[in-house]
């Protein structure tokens, strides 16, 4: 090849040709680094035929520098790449960006210089030093790394080390992962288990694409039985992708694929140190990593030689990507295996609607695990009416409730109180003049959190602390917490129940593996009596001493006016009530809610999920909605209102006419303003049969925007704020 096309990670310059100088070896997938003007830049080689022709002539080209030493990418993950950015009308740059997630892995070899603490004391000491030795103890990492994590400057850190507090190791990034052993810990399984399980190695061993939908009950063994077909891909030297929808997760997890397989899984999320990323991806290209257990982002990733892909959980709304490349990690997952021509299991006890009505059309093969391990029954559910059984004033846990929770407490047993709303009150208020603490950035009410002492935004991150007094009118102790989070909720358990140790779970306090790992820890020890949690605690936990679950507000997320609400309350409940009883004592599920007659609640106190979901499917087809229709939505938002609402309502003046589309809007969206940006949607309703893609990209294609105006699109959206 004297010619090459180049994919470059910048969605403005699109595909770019360069010459090969004589004796480089280059093919589509080979990752490159070229001339850019004063600048070198990375790109993949791509296949010429798949990328809008470039009409420079040859002897204008400037040729490449070097081939970086990494493999080339595979044509499977190159043509996943094309699929992803034409499902999801995403820049083909953007989507291939995901792919070459640590650019110190692009470099070959290398080591770094580390630091941890000697254990020493520095000659003076001081606030900083102190605080930076305190929250260092145990850590290894970079300066720039420690920094972060000490919450000090880099000069704090380097005086440390001129005092000899602090010394330097040299690292190997690629340092080979100890290997797992198929046969390490093989577990006893029920005749249930090792039906599923046997069909699942046949799969593995088959070398072709096979969706599978695990659907089994809470507590039944979905894991140890998917660990069978993942053994089996080990024992043909294959490698496995295992997502996890929730990064607090992956703790508990890796003990469980530890005792099972004698070694951990390579790890894959936001949070990894550079070094941890780049030593992960070069594993993960030579095939030297066996196991990835990762977030969305470990899709992506250039497998050398994958043969399993799990989705667990994969029901859950955090597989869906709502920033940047739109994605659904559970429906790329399995176009990963179909262009690997390798298995795919869905994992779940509450399944999406989506894949069962893939199930029951026969695209994916349903395998059932119908009961729980062992001799764990699943829970008794009742309802809780609250216009019946109202809680005292100033309360939210309705009385039934509060008697349960001290019979667990006398009996030695754990409860759990789940209330999926983070901090201590939605909106804080002036009693006196009525004045609404809102963000400043969102159209969204700032949330109290008394642990920390902040009124803080959910959407944005703004944080400021409670004043002392009223900003609007200047009173004193006038300020008034309306609605309970779970900080209330764990307050009120504290005034009913003294004696209780109560420990609050959401992702402000378990807001990294290690911290969710001490969790863990903590209620396996028996040094928790209550949990207070959001939909952090609704999945993978498994405490044998739970015994009892109190949904707080049933009704919580029927509200707002999200077009999949009834599924995910379903879910959410189902999934937290699936947390009792999973020992041998038996479970108990409470329910507060003033809609008892509501279908969704109906279903959950009758144990009825296949009338919930026969419910929910007529009612999907009968609005054309997924599966049985397609949704997308198109967001304009722009820091200078009347820039948006122009923009939105030229995209609007201009929708085409197509007798399988409707299109609604434009009109403000629900967060009208977040993060300083002024928002405008358009929600297409599109039949199956129709190229609802095709017809986005024409329309938007040719239009043109100002500068500071965004437009994205969203196809099969989850959120619709």
């Amino acid at each position: 090849m004297n010619r090459v096309r180049l994919l470059v990670f910048n969605a403005a310059l699109g595909a770019l040709d360069y010459s090969v100088p004589p004796g480089m070896a280059v093919g589509p997938g080979s990752v490159v680094a070229a001339p850019l003007g004063p600048r070198q830049i990375v790109g993949v080689v791509w296949d010429e035929e798949r990328l809008p022709a470039n009409p420079v002539p040859d002897a204008k080209l400037r040729p490449l520098i070097e081939v970086l030493p990494v493999p080339p990418l595979k044509p499977e993950l190159r043509r996943l790449i094309e699929w992803t950015a034409d499902y999801y009308c995403a820049p083909l740059s953007s989507v291939a960006r995901m792919v070459i997630a640590s650019g110190g892995a692009l470099r070959g070899p290398a080591t770094v210089t580390e630091y941890r603490l000697t254990g020493g004391m520095p000659e003076r000491m001081t606030p900083q030093r102190e605080r930076a030795m305190e929250l260092l103890e145990g850590e290894q990492a970079t300066i720039r790394e420690l920094a972060e994590l000490a919450g000090v400057s880099d000069a704090v850190l380097r005086g440390l080390v001129n005092q000899g507090v602090l010394e330097p190791v040299v690292v190997d990034c690629d340092r080979p992962y100890p290997r797992g052993d198929p046969d390490h810990a093989q577990p006893e399984l029920t005749a249930d288990q090792r039906a599923v399980a046997e069909r699942l190695v046949e799969a593995v061993g088959a070398d072709a694409f096979a969706p599978f939908l695990l659907d089994g009950v809470t507590g039944s063994g979905k894991t140890e039985t998917y660990f069978e077909p993942v053994a089996a891909a080990l024992r043909m030297g294959r490698q496995v992708l295992v997502l996890l929808p929730e990064i607090a997760l992956t703790e508990a997890f890796l003990r469980r694929f530890e005792d099972r397989f004698g070694a951990p899984p390579v790890i894959w999320h936001s949070s990894l140190k550079s070094t941890e990323r780049r030593r992960a991806w070069r594993a993960i290209a030579s095939g030297q990593a066996q196991v990835v257990v990762g977030a969305r982002s470990a899709l992506f990733l250039p497998y050398a030689r994958l043969g399993l892909i799990v989705v667990d959980e994969a029901h859950e709304v955090s597989f869906k990507q709502d920033e940047g490349v739109r994605y659904n990690a559970r429906d790329v997952a399995v176009m990963r295996g179909h262009f690997e021509r390798i298995p795919v299991i869905l994992a779940s006890a509450t399944p999406a609607l989506e894949s069962l009505q893939m199930a029951e059309s026969g695209v994916y093969e349903r395998l059932e695990l119908p009961s729980r391990f062992g001799a764990a029954e699943l829970p008794a559910i009742e309802t809780l009416d609250l216009t019946e059984e109202p809680p005292e004033r100033g309360r939210w846990l309705a009385p039934r409730l509060a008697q349960e929770l001290a019979a667990r407490l006398e009996r030695c047993e754990q409860s759990l109180l789940f209330l999926n709303r983070r901090g201590y009150a939605p909106l804080t208020l002036c009693r006196n003049c009525g004045f609404r603490f809102q963000c400043p950035n969102c159209t969204a009410w700032l949330v109290e959190h008394r642990f920390s002492r902040r009124l803080a935004c959910h959407h944005c991150g703004h944080e400021t602390p409670p004043p002392a007094t009223c900003p609007e009118c200047g009173e004193p102790d006038c300020l008034v917490a309306c609605g309970p989070g779970v900080e209330r909720i764990a307050d009120e358990v504290a005034e009913i129940l003294p004696e209780a140790r109560v420990a609050v779970a959401t992702s402000d306090t378990l807001n990294s593996p290690e911290k969710a790992a001490e969790f863990v820890s903590q209620v396996e020890a028996g040094a928790v009596d209550v949990i207070v949690g959001t939909q952090l605690v609704t999945k993978g936990f498994h405490f044998p001493e739970l015994t009892l679950v109190g949904v707080v507000d049933a009704d919580l997320g029927l509200e707002g006016g999200d077009l999949r609400a009834a599924e995910r309350t379903y879910q959410q409940i189902a999934q937290v009530a699936g947390r009792a009883g999973r020992g041998d004592k038996p479970g108990q599920v409470l329910i507060q809610t003033r809609h008892p007659e509501a279908a969704v609640i109906a279903a959950l106190a009758a144990g009825d999920r296949d009338a919930f979901y026969a419910a929910e499917t007529e009612a999907r087809r009968h609005a054309g909605a997924p599966p049985f229709g397609r949704w997308a939505a198109i967001i304009v938002s722009s820091e200078d209102e009347a820039e948006a609402k122009e923009a939105a309502r030229a995209i609007g003046g201009t929708r085409p006419e197509h007798p399988d589309i409707a299109i609604l809007g434009p009109a403000p969206a629900p967060l009208s303003l977040l993060r300083g940006r002024y928002r405008y949607r358009l929600l297409i309703n599109a039949r199956r049969s129709a190229q609802v893609q095709d017809v986005i990209r024409q329309w938007l294609g040719a239009l043109d925007f100002p500068r500071g105006v965004r437009v994205s699109v969203d196809v099969d959206p989850y959120s619709f704020v």
